[in-house]
């Protein structure tokens, strides 16, 4: 089976990390989002991947090729970025005559048995209850479980199973047909071509859909469930056993993903911190955070951080000779 990724967008979210790297590239325990999802789908049996590219897209190029030199792996431009209906109908040539084809999100992380996907059958769409489903793409379900509708960004929701940006197309033929519907006669929500629009012409046009739902999902294109991604992905038992260098006057509080070359001081790290590559940190308390590769870091308290590579963070440090009855407050 061939997957397809859109990593063209722009991030907005997750500014100003996305001011210098695309979304798919933002780090979470220990390597980048698109690099999570890549080795998912190849455990699964992917071997065909087709990535659609637009935003800062030569440095998506770049990564995939340098860690994944043997990936059997086609590039597909998306300009202008108008909707991921756009960036999949950019790509339509690529799945139009596969059997069947995958998508999956280039921010989204799902845990789910990927070998249901697999069973031939109907197109499948992954699902997981929220709790503001006007914030995403909804599916409603009949009573045989099958999908009637989905919907973007409902204003008045009937049903609360977003959809979590993972697809099985059983028909890609039928799929580029709609994406090509949506585009030639402008169908837009909210400004852009949606997928959910393309599906929804297939599900009007016969096409059976049921529901999957996913054990866990993490829309990484938010700071607060990138944190949470991050601090779940390092509480899998392979970042719990890990073993860590001696670091000096360090206290290491697992679980933590360090990256080569990074030297530590003088510091308590973790619970749930990933540390990029050849960073350095002295002086440090830091926990439940993600901290960039060559950031240097020094007299700083960090929680619930974002710390973007190359960066530089230098806290304050006092030297104090404080009387009786005084109160003395940095936090203001």
């Amino acid at each position: 089976m061939k997957a397809v990724i859109p990593v063209a967008g722009m991030g907005a979210r997750l500014r100003p990390h996305t001011h210098t790297q695309p979304k798919a590239l933002v780090p979470v325990a220990g390597k980048a989002i698109l690099g999570h999802i890549i080795e998912h789908l190849q455990a699964a049996g992917i071997t065909h991947f087709v990535l659609v590219i637009g935003y800062l897209g030569e440095k998506i190029m770049h990564y995939v090729q340098r860690k994944y030199p043997h990936l059997d792996v086609e590039f597909v431009v998306q300009q202008p970025r108008e909707g991921l209906g756009h960036a999949l109908w950019a790509a339509r040539e690529t799945f139009r005559h596969e059997k069947d084809v995958l998508i999956q999100l280039g921010d989204t992380i799902v845990d789910v048995d990927m070998q249901q996907l697999f069973t031939p059958g109907h197109t499948m769409l992954a699902v997981k209850p929220v709790k503001t489903p006007t914030m995403f793409g909804i599916a409603e379900m009949d009573n045989e479980g099958f999908i009637t509708k989905v919907i973007e960004k409902p204003k008045i929701p009937k049903s609360n199973f977003a959809l979590v940006g993972l697809y099985k197309i059983a028909h890609p033929a039928k799929l580029a047909e709609a994406l090509e519907y949506i585009v030639t006669n402008n169908i837009r929500t909210q400004d852009e071509h949606h997928l959910t629009d393309a599906l929804m012409h297939m599900i009007q046009h016969g096409e059976k859909m049921v529901s999957l739902q996913v054990d866990q999902w993490f829309d990484c294109g938010r700071k607060d469930t990138l944190l949470q991604a991050n601090a779940t992905l390092l509480n899998r038992p392979e970042f719990r056993r890990a073993g860590y260098p001696e670091f000096p006057n360090t206290i290491i509080i697992p679980p933590v993903s360090i990256g080569k070359g990074v030297q530590i001081s003088n510091s308590i790290v973790g619970p749930n911190v990933a540390i990029g590559e050849s960073a350095i940190l002295n002086y440090t308390i830091v926990r439940n955070s993600i901290i960039g590769g060559y950031a240097e870091i020094g007299y700083a308290v960090l929680e619930d951080s974002l710390v973007g590579s190359d960066s530089a963070l230098k806290g304050l440090s006092q030297r104090l000779n404080i009387g009786d009855s005084t109160e003395i407050d940095f936090s203001h």
